[in-house]
């Protein structure tokens, strides 16, 4: 069988186009994707034509049934292509895919098969039977095949000039290679006119990889870096495959001549030695060509690496993510940089900061959105285009809710930063304001920067609560320095109320033995208004006695030891102490117990403890009533108490308040962590002393239950006093 080039290219467009065309039509599952297999099937049918069209030698008869079979790939696949672009843009044009489909039928019909045919095969380029058009049908079949190419070029680049990002991208994928193999498949029809050029199919076999490549998945890849990986490969193997044919063909007597019937060694020898050479070639042509292609891009992604390996150092959170966010803008060139981080008291992801001063982001995410279950499920970097694609292509609606939390955000590219398998937040990024798309060796640089962004927001936070804790251990010995001055304290103040009290007694008995009926109604007016607030003066005295009296009792140490007490002793003296810090009108304490028996316990301890539950459950409930809003709410608190068998007494406390989380249960009694949200936040001592009061202290046991906006409630057991 004696090939030509025509036949070489027309298997190898056949066997790429075939492969792709399963490769689509197995692994997609849109209407797209069904469209593109037929078009790559049609070039399947091309080229095979092709291949037996090129054999030389071929008969006449067999040159007539080959270009039939050509002309029906060749009109399948125009038709196919618009179709597919007007899918790809989402432009409905029913009217003209309908002429197009129609017109193509009937005129293949009309130039094939009835009476004499609108083209005849004549011998050109050595022997090869090329189709010759003879009248206006050949013209006017040529003219739908082109009309029908250009105006779906028409609508792939007015496409492409509006979309951006990914979407740009994968039209440039689908754009550059198919408008290549539409010249080379046009070079076909130069024959049929008289112009005698060889077609140069060997174009048309790279198209199906890239743009099935952009059909199926649109990924991100820089479209440069392909054509020329693509490029320098046809190039190297062209010159692999076509020199030995050359040599085969142009020196072939002197072959013979020297090796006789072995004659085809000789090329067979060349072609093995390029081929050994040839990736070697082309591995070198591809790094000199990228060094150049992505100089700007490599030396960013060199800049973003250094930077990773020195955040560690910074141990104030503030400055890291400034940091951070003036690297990442001024190397890359976004638009647009924002970092949320999760917030472990309210379980949120909360906006630490933003980088445009045109954008107003969203200031918190819950940890319930759909976009944070996604990047926990699959730790990969989210590119916004791709969310939308396959909201388009799959309809699913899961797409759809991430695709408007990225809206929301603003972001082309959402990076995660993990540490382990705790996921710390996320960087959001806007466009590269070249309008170049992020490529995976972008993502991939990203990545690493967000690990050690998360290293280094973990020493951060680390150092922060560290600081943090050593003021609340500050705050604590201060508190526990004006415990121990208490006494001195209300002594003076004490004095200064009862000499305000005798000041104010004297003035109101002075008044009293005063004879004002001589005086006019305006002093007297006057007189005994004096004598209305000297008489506030004195029930103020008394009051804030109280105030002190209470304080002096809360801070003292309980010294006198243990007695059997009453638990309402408890509750009433625990009152008395927390009216001055918590408005009690506002809550309903209930006490829901009766013939109980007395405790075993320090009254002045367990008063202590009381008060912070009491202090903790209003706080729970304001959270509550600020935070849920909800109709006809009212706080309420429930001590309950019974006998148990082993001689213990169950007291429960139990409040409907906001409640704890359920990450944050296991610490409550750790000291210094507090779920205080209000301004009053707590020390987070409370607890901490709570528990060593009633199991240290007081032999006993205690436990917690809470569902978050629920309630609370502690389970408490204290000795029985026998």
């Amino acid at each position: 069988m004696n090939l030509s080039l025509l036949s070489i290219f027309g298997l190898l467009i056949f066997l790429t186009c075939f492969v792709f065309a399963v490769i689509v039509s197995v692994f997609g599952r849109q209407k797209v994707h069904r469209l593109w297999t037929l078009f790559n099937l049609g070039n399947a049918i091309w080229g095979l034509a092709m291949f037996f069209i090129g054999i030389k030698g071929l008969s006449y008869e067999n040159a007539i049934l080959w270009w039939k079979i050509a002309h029906i790939g060749g009109m399948l696949l125009s038709v196919c292509f618009l179709h597919t672009i007007l899918v790809l843009c989402s432009v409905k044009r029913p009217v003209i895919l309908i002429f197009y489909y129609i017109s193509d039928i009937l005129f293949f019909i009309i130039l094939n098969l009835l009476g004499e045919m609108g083209y005849k095969p004549e011998l050109m380029f050595n022997s090869i039977f090329f189709a010759r058009a003879t009248d206006f049908r050949y013209v006017i079949a040529t003219f739908l095949w082109f009309s029908a190419i250009l105006y779906a070029f028409y609508v792939l680049f007015k496409e492409y000039l509006k979309s951006k990002g990914t979407k740009r991208n994968q039209l440039k994928y689908f754009l550059f290679p198919v408008f290549i193999a539409f010249i080379a498949g046009s070079s076909h029809f130069l024959p049929a006119y008289g112009i005698p050029i060889y077609p140069f199919n060997i174009f048309m076999v790279v198209y199906p990889i890239f743009a099935s490549y952009a059909i199926l998945k649109y990924r991100l890849l820089d479209v440069r870096v392909a054509f020329t990986r693509a490029g320098l490969f046809v190039l190297v193997y062209t010159l692999v495959l076509g020199i030995p044919f050359a040599m085969a063909s142009r020196f072939k007597d002197l072959f013979i001549d020297t090796l006789g019937s072995l004659w085809w060694m000789g090329p067979l020898i060349l072609m093995a030695i390029l081929a050994t050479v040839g990736p070697f070639i082309y591995i070198f042509l591809e790094k000199r060509a990228e060094d150049r292609l992505l100089k700007e891009q490599r030396k960013y992604q060199s800049t973003l690496k250094q930077a990773s390996i020195g955040m560690t150092r910074i141990r104030n959170l503030d400055k890291l993510l400034s940091l951070i966010a003036h690297i990442v803008t001024k190397t890359v060139k976004i638009s647009y940089i924002a970092v949320y981080l999760h917030n472990r008291e309210t379980d949120e992801y909360c906006l630490h900061l933003s980088r445009d001063k045109g954008r107003i982001p969203i200031p918190k995410i819950l940890d319930s959105d759909p976009l944070v279950r996604w990047i926990k499920k699959n730790r990969d970097p989210i590119i916004a285009e791709e969310i939308k694609r396959l909201h388009e292509d799959t309809n699913d609606n899961k797409y759809k809710e991430i695709e408007e939390s990225l809206r929301q955000l603003t972001a082309s590219v959402i990076i995660p930063s993990f540490l382990d398998n705790k996921f710390m937040g996320f960087f959001v990024l806007g466009d590269k304001m070249s309008g170049q798309i992020y490529t995976p060796e972008d993502l991939n640089v990203f990545q690493i920067l967000a690990s050690q962004a998360a290293l280094a927001i973990e020493n951060a936070q680390f150092y922060e609560d560290a600081k943090e804790m050593q003021d609340q251990i500050s705050q604590a010995e201060k508190m526990a320095t004006i415990g121990t001055m208490a006494d001195g304290l209300s002594h003076q103040i004490n004095n200064r109320f009862y000499a305000l009290s005798l000041i104010a007694g004297d003035s109101i008995d002075t008044i009293k033995l005063t004879d004002t009926s001589k005086c006019t109604p305006e002093i007297r007016e006057m007189i005994n208004e004096i004598n209305h607030a000297l008489e506030r003066i004195q029930t103020n005295v008394t009051q804030g006695g109280e105030v002190v009296k209470g304080m002096l009792k809360y801070s003292r140490r309980g010294e006198e030891g243990f007695e059997p007490i009453e638990l309402d002793k408890v509750v009433d003296g625990t009152l008395e102490m927390v009216q001055f810090k918590v408005k009690l009108s506002d809550i309903d304490i209930i006490r829901d117990y009766i013939n109980i028996p007395k405790i075993k316990g320090n009254l002045t301890q367990l008063e202590e403890a009381f008060f912070n539950f009491i202090d903790n459950a209003n706080d729970a409930i304001f959270e509550r009533k600020s935070t849920l809003n909800e109709a006809g709410y009212r706080g309420r608190i429930i001590i309950s108490a019974k006998e148990k068998e082993n001689s213990m007494l169950e007291i429960i406390i139990q409040d409907n308040g906001m409640g704890v989380k359920e990450d944050s249960q296991k610490k409550v009694f750790t000291p210094f962590f507090t779920t205080k949200t209000s301004s009053r936040k707590g020390t987070g001592l409370g607890l901490y002393v709570i528990k060593r009061i009633i199991t240290e202290i007081h032999k006993g046991t205690i436990t917690f239950e809470s569902a978050h906006k629920v309630g609370t409630r502690f389970i408490l057991e204290l000795p029985i006093a026998k």
